[in-house]
């Protein structure tokens, strides 16, 4: 794991530090071609320059992102926004994270993509690339 998301997941207290790592440690397996670097502040993860999936810490705990994961179909991802197509879920202790749902959701990531990729240069616009 790159030495920036180390650096990223001991910043956070211990309870939080352990989510982030056990979150690192399946996210970098299962998106084993992915890039991955600390954008914006916080670990993400990249198909073709395209993000995926990322966390970072919030008031309600660690969220977790999938960029395209409002059309993912599942329940337990939150989807809120109505402008783009992200859906995540909250993390207070690594007991709380279901490793055959994170495997799911990573897998879906890979299947379902919206081109965030080029937002900018489309206005706005988002269009699926898979």
């Amino acid at each position: 794991m790159h030495k920036t998301i180390i650096d990223y997941n001991k910043q956070q207290i211990v309870a939080d530090n352990e989510i982030c790592d056990l979150l690192a440690q399946i996210i970098t397996v299962e998106l084993y071609d992915a890039d991955y670097k600390i954008w914006h502040g916080h670990p993400v993860w990249f198909i073709d320059e395209n993000p995926i999936v990322g966390y970072s810490k919030q008031k309600l705990g660690i969220r977790l992102m999938f960029w395209s994961g409002k059309d993912f179909d599942e329940k337990e991802l939150n989807k809120t926004g109505a402008k783009f197509k992200d859906a995540s879920i909250f993390f207070n202790h690594v007991s709380e994270i279901n490793e055959n749902n994170l495997k799911r959701w990573l897998k879906k990531s890979r299947e379902i993509q919206w081109d965030y990729k080029n937002i900018v240069k489309k206005k706005g616009q988002l269009d699926r690339l898979k």
